[in-house]
């Protein structure tokens, strides 16, 4: 029954495709940057975005407003045929989503939270990996995303939403989810792991790494961008994730953002020039890149 409308799926938003514009998955749909970026494109003409979600039950939540960010009060009703239920880590079910894609848009990653227990020797929070461990979700389950991706189509612009810190393997998100013997967690080190894959994979792609996320509103900052953690003109180290959006859609509409790793920051709220031209945002990296050969890769 999956597989049948999965395939259902699939036909009619090849059609759409055809008659409308520009087919993009995006993962995570049901999320806070996934969402974001899955709105914009529905309202956006030219893009006919399907988003993917982990689960019935998160589908119907986001058709109905109430997961993630939202619905804005007054926007536009989803339309159910452009929401599907995804396990990115079951490969089988992802070449009839993929079949007929322009783009991909990854914004799926294992997500920690607190176990009710605490550690014996910080007393600090305990935190587990309840959908998946990094290993799981952050490689394999992105690597699946790219393997498809190219099985579709030769040409399939993948946008990675990573993360800042993967120079440091001594990150503390690093320790997030590891049981006392050390195994799990390394949710920085599993991500450059895909992102390098990526790379490698010959596609066009574009990896942006965000500094910490914010649930504020987007459009009312200067972005930064830099390579390598560090990232000239701020030292702020977080940025709206609506703004995270609006990068990796501009990605998809500028060719300068093809075969493309940076850092994403913003300078603090009422600090600096609101970015609009992310023609100029992407020029200032002076073709710059994030280097690999820095931290560990799992």
């Amino acid at each position: 029954m999956k597989v049948l409308l999965l395939a259902a799926l699939a036909g009619c938003c090849r059609a759409l495709a055809t008659d409308s514009g520009r087919r993009v998955l995006v993962t995570g749909a049901g999320g806070q940057t996934g969402q974001h970026i899955f709105r914009k494109l529905l309202a956006k003409p030219g893009f006919v975005p399907i988003g993917t979600v982990r689960s019935e039950a998160s589908r119907q939540a986001l058709l109905d407003g109430t997961a993630g960010i939202g619905a804005a009060e007054g926007s536009p009703a989803i339309p159910p045929e452009s929401v599907a239920v995804l396990d990115i880590t079951d490969a089988a079910t992802l070449d009839e989503l993929m079949e007929g894609c322009d783009a991909l848009m990854i914004c799926t990653s294992a997500k920690p939270a607190p176990t009710g227990e605490v550690d014996d020797a910080t007393q600090r929070p305990k935190f587990g990996f309840p959908n998946g461990q990094p290993e799981l979700v952050d490689w394999m389950g992105q690597k699946n995303l790219i393997d498809a991706a190219k099985k579709s189509k030769k040409d399939v612009h993948v946008v990675l939403c990573g993360s800042m810190g993967g120079t440091n393997p001594n990150n503390s998100l690093n320790n997030l989810g590891k049981d006392a013997s050390g195994a799990g967690g390394d949710i920085l080190k599993w991500k450059r792991k895909a992102e390098v894959y990526l790379k490698d994979s010959g596609l066009p792609y574009t990896i942006v790494h965000p500094g910490g996320l914010l649930n504020e509103p987007g459009n009312e900052r200067e972005l930064c961008l830099g390579v390598d953690d560090k990232i000239p003109g701020t030292d702020n180290n977080s940025v709206p994730r609506e703004d995270v959006a609006n990068v990796m859609i501009a990605a998809l509409e500028d060719d300068r953002y093809r075969g493309r790793s940076f850092d994403l920051v913003s300078k603090p709220a009422g600090e600096g020039v609101k970015t609009e031209d992310y023609a100029k945002l992407v020029a200032s990296l002076n073709g710059a890149n994030c280097d690999y050969t820095l931290g560990e890769i799992a």
